[in-house]
């Protein structure tokens, strides 16, 4: 008698892609879902500085594909291409990865290739956040953030932007407020600060929070400029409502007005 076996084709496993928020920097701050997810990894993709940040939190069998400033959508094309031959893989994102991270560029990259994939954001600890624990309570009531960075948004929308804030008195928080070679959105964005607010507004900066060699400086609205501000630097504009007590800013939520 002869049998006859049939031979199933197994089904290639589907990759998945989880988009890791690591915080500003120091490991302390990275959330214990992503230190989850960067253990479990089989590839991990990132910028080389995040990279080096997080790489005692990933096993030493994770491949690991690191690249410079600027490669955001090479990352998140790699990223895909991975998990499409059933790779778990994570895409490390500094701060937060919704928030001028690395989510955006995944989510993008997949519906412009027309890849259908599992993506998972984790989030993490954002600079606005961090910079504002280090300064005390300055983010207590309504506040936006605006990215100073002109690379991919025109100047004088970045100027209506900040402007709309100001008009609304929200408390104002700053990313990218200025590099080596740019400079002049900081100059345009503190003129307009000087023509909504009063000079001696409290101004808290923040400079490689977590990263070791940390400077928070609490100044005014007039002397912000006279200060190192870079690109690891994050500015808090307080509100018309917003002051400083001994080392700390404050901007009240109203708790004793209305109580």
């Amino acid at each position: 008698m002869t049998v006859i076996r049939r031979r199933t084709r197994r089904k290639s496993r589907e990759g998945t892609i989880t988009v890791v928020g690591i915080g500003p920097g120091g490991v302390e701050h990275v959330t214990t879902k992503a230190i989850e997810e960067l253990r479990s990894a089989e590839s991990v993709v990132g910028f080389d500085f995040y990279i080096s940040q997080v790489r005692s939190l990933i096993r030493p069998t994770a491949k690991i594909y690191s690249s410079g400033m600027g490669h955001e959508i090479d990352r998140a094309s790699l990223a895909l291409e991975l998990a499409a031959r059933g790779s778990k893989v994570v895409v490390v994102s500094g701060g937060d990865p919704g928030i001028y991270g690395m989510a955006g560029p995944v989510i993008e990259t997949a519906k412009k290739l027309g890849r259908k994939v599992d993506v998972t954001i984790v989030p993490g600890v954002t600079a606005a956040t961090a910079s504002a624990a280090s300064l005390g309570a300055p983010l207590m009531t309504d506040f936006a953030v605006v990215s100073l960075s002109d690379l991919l948004v025109p100047r004088n929308r970045i100027l209506e932007r900040v402007r709309a804030a100001l008009k609304g008195d929200f408390v104002l928080v700053l990313y990218n407020p200025q590099s080596q070679s740019r400079k002049e959105p900081l100059r345009l964005v503190h003129q307009l600060l000087m023509e909504y607010r009063r000079p001696s507004t409290p101004v808290g900066i923040v400079t490689a929070y977590g990263r070791g060699a940390e400077k928070t400086t609490v100044t005014t609205l007039q002397r912000m400029l006279d200060h190192e501000i870079g690109m690891e630097s994050t500015i808090l504009v307080g509100n018309s409502s917003t002051r400083v007590f001994g080392d700390k800013i404050l901007t009240p939520r109203g708790y004793y007005t209305h109580n």
